[in-house]
């Protein structure tokens, strides 16, 4: 059981930060410093934030904290992919993945390219028929500190970080399901004094929860979209992914070509083929059909 009370620097915006510091007797200046240690570095010690002063660092290692999830075991395949599971500061575990995608002919560094694929809560609600996750059921949702927490630790331990990556929220969990810990993750990421993640290298996997996507619609920081499809009919889909019993096929597809798009950017949809239940040549056709309008 977690009983550490102190603010935890690692689910503060950089604003935050600053009235933290400011309300603790610290300068509002140095909450840059600590966010770039952070958010930039990795470092969850205040010792080790060496610009500065000795009686700062023992200031604020006595007012705050810094937890990141704690890597509990990784596996890596004879591809690359890394699977991480990591355990939070209350003792749940989550698995966060990274996928490295290597360029042909190139024996260089940088000709690799890292996506990170991350966990928003704990289980997932959704109830797919085909997710394990979704056999789980929820636990609960995942704080902005520890969704944006595992970019960080996967990147520190792969030494990545001030390397260019992709992130999918594509891991346990609906991401529209966490929305407001979702986005504040995302704003914490893409900050100049952090990573700096772009919002075009953010995709947010979603099956399709109308009132959230509709919000999302309207966020100044917008990640590309990739819709969990996996049905062409009403009824297929209400026996696949169950929350079509609230938002249907038609409505979510309505949605989605309603949603505003960046210039040359797309709409993924995503369509896990089950053997005899939507992989038929009439589904092929279908699909075409649903998806006839929408720029994916």
């Amino acid at each position: 059981m977690h009983t550490d009370t102190r603010p935890n620097v690692a689910e503060m915006e950089l604003d935050e930060l600053e009235r933290a510091l400011e309300a603790a007797g610290s300068q509002r200046f140095h909450a840059r410093q600590v966010f770039r240690w952070v958010h930039r570095r990795g470092v969850t010690d205040f010792s080790r934030m060496t610009d500065l002063s000795r009686e700062l660092r023992a200031h604020l290692d006595a007012t705050f904290r810094i937890d990141l999830p704690h890597i509990v075991r990784l596996d890596r395949s004879v591809d690359g992919t890394t699977k991480f599971l990591l355990r939070l500061a209350d003792g749940k575990q989550i698995e966060s993945v990274c996928i490295p995608e290597t360029f042909a002919g190139s024996e260089s560094a940088d000709a690799g390219r890292l996506t990170f694929r991350i966990s928003t809560q704990v289980g997932c609600a959704m109830r797919c028929g085909f997710c394990l996750t979704g056999k789980m059921g929820i636990d609960r949702n995942l704080t902005a500190g520890e969704i944006a927490g595992q970019v960080l630790v996967l990147a520190r331990e792969l030494r990545a970080l001030g390397v260019r990556f992709n992130i999918v929220l594509m891991g346990m969990g609906e991401p529209l399901h966490n929305y407001d810990a979702t986005m504040k993750a995302l704003r914490i990421l893409a900050d100049e004094q952090g990573l700096a993640v772009s919002p075009r290298r953010v995709t947010l996997s979603t099956v399709g929860v109308l009132p959230a996507l509709e919000r999302l619609a309207t966020e100044p920081l917008m990640p590309n979209l990739a819709i969990s499809l996996h049905a062409t009919t009403e009824e297929q889909r209400d026996a696949l992914v169950p929350i079509n019993r609230k938002y249907g096929l038609k409505e979510l597809l309505d949605a989605s070509r309603r949603f505003p798009l960046r210039r040359r950017a797309r709409i993924t949809f995503e369509y896990v083929m089950l053997k005899d239940v939507n992989d038929t040549p009439a589904d092929a056709r279908r699909l075409v059909a649903l998806l006839d309008g929408i720029q994916g």
